[in-house]
């Protein structure tokens, strides 16, 4: 697995090694027992830090940033847009049922070194349980991460409900991913 030296001297890698954090895998580690919660400003990979949270989109964002500052071009960062249920992501709790729902598309972040992917959203995070769900996958930007993202997904939602037939409006979905999304946070 790959591992280096943060030796930037950029504004972020400086903030990171303030932290007394100056490899690579003891980054990886940070992140990934930093707690879930959205942060003030996604795009701003400096808040993962500041705030002491993050999501799958910021922490790999960072991630990412970080590797790209220290001259490391292996890594990617990509968006999946995968089927979120009950199976794969336990502490959904019981939304999608209590809306006859089987599962909602939800887009999630995660990097790639080498065809090996690597998901930091959580210290119990495993890109295993999600990986058979992945119904597409697009390599982003980390500045891609804020608009983009959610434009990305938004329309991938439509399409799907319009595919599907469902009985629902885009609004009606969203407002149940976002509690979807509310009960991963708790």
């Amino acid at each position: 697995m790959l591992d280096f030296i943060i030796h930037s001297n950029d504004s972020l890698s400086k903030i990171i090694t303030d932290q007394g954090i100056i490899k690579w895998s003891h980054l990886l580690e940070y992140v990934k027992n930093i707690p879930y919660g959205r942060n003030s400003n996604r795009t701003d990979s400096k808040s993962v830090i500041l705030e002491n949270k993050g999501t799958c989109s910021s922490k790999h964002s960072l991630l990412k940033k970080v590797a790209d500052l220290n001259s490391e071009k292996d890594i990617e960062l990509f968006i999946g847009i995968y089927k979120m249920n009950a199976t794969n992501t336990p502490k959904i709790g019981s939304t999608l049922l209590d809306n006859s729902l089987t599962y909602i598309p939800e887009a999630h972040c995660y990097i790639k070194y080498n065809d090996v992917t690597i998901d930091a959203t959580s210290g119990t995070s495993d890109f295993e349980r999600i990986k058979n769900d992945i119904l597409i996958e697009k390599k982003i930007r980390p500045e891609q991460v804020g608009d983009f993202k959610v434009q990305y997904h938004q329309d991938f939602i439509k399409n799907w409900i319009i595919s599907r037939q469902l009985n629902f409006t885009f609004d009606e979905i969203w407002k149940i991913r976002e509690q979807c999304i509310y009960n991963l946070s708790k």
